[in-house]
């Protein structure tokens, strides 16, 4: 099962992917400006091994893309809206090999650069076992840590919805920890594929990526004023704002 919820209005829908760790809750800011705004249907997801969506026996980029084909809005055009792992799948199925047609990709905060350290500390804790808490508290504690949803960033408690589950030993949280084994995967390469036009974006203190690094793979990098590594959390209008600009360049959202 993939957990996921429809709404909006509009000839277009965009599509939100969370990023590791976190679920769609985290778009809950992005979502309610959608609303107001009518301007756009909209889709957002849990991912594979995340949230209310099932756990898969491994996960890839590819795992993560394929499992959202059947869930594909059926008409109008398609924008993505990915955050940190959720651009990597975004640029997955923007490259035709999944049946689905993409109009435009807008990438916040991934992380592009995997030196050896970080791609063993990715490995690491895919290998860890699942660990229990005993108090909810605790388990919320470790899932702000884990998605990056710090209480000064994200003090709503429907921003951290299916972020843990309870159990018969106590409070866990809800993503298989196998996922991080997605890190590594050559962001240049899914750029290169994909037929989508893409915008791409950082939080001005994003300690993940740079704007140099964003700058390697598309013209402008947009820089996001008082935001970090979550800013479609922190900053949900900036990034409402260029995804109308995305849209806006496209053309015409009909076709």
């Amino acid at each position: 099962m993939m957990w996921n919820a429809r709404g909006g209005t509009g000839h277009c829908t965009v599509v939100l992917l969370h990023g590791m760790g976190a679920t769609a809750a985290a778009w809950e800011g992005v979502r309610q400006l959608l609303d107001a705004r009518a301007m756009v249907r909209w889709l957002t997801v849990d991912l594979s091994g995340h949230g209310g969506s099932d756990w898969q026996q491994d996960y890839s980029v590819g795992q993560l893309a394929a499992a959202l084909v059947p869930l594909w809005p059926e008409a109008g055009a398609v924008f993505v809206v990915g955050h940190s792992v959720g651009v990597y799948v975004a640029l997955a199925l923007a490259g035709g090999g999944f049946g689905v047609r993409v109009r435009g990709v807008l990438g916040i905060g991934p992380k592009i650069a995997w030196p050896p350290a970080d791609l063993a500390a990715a490995h690491e804790l895919a290998a860890r076992p699942l660990r229990w808490y005993p108090a909810e508290a605790e388990a919320v504690l470790r899932y702000r840590r884990v998605s990056g949803l710090s209480a000064d960033i994200a003090p709503a408690p429907q921003t951290l919805a299916r972020g843990i589950v309870r159990g018969a030993d106590g409070w866990r949280l809800a993503q298989d920890p196998r996922t991080f084994a997605v890190a590594g995967a050559s962001f240049g390469s899914l750029v290169a594929s994909a037929s989508a036009r893409l915008a791409l974006a950082r939080g001005a203190s994003d300690p993940m990526v740079t704007a140099e690094e964003l700058r390697a793979h598309v013209g402008e990098a947009h820089t996001i004023a008082n935001a970090g590594h979550n800013a479609h959390v922190e900053q949900p209008a900036a990034v409402v704002a260029l995804l109308e600009r995305l849209i806006h360049d496209c053309g015409s959202p009909d076709h």
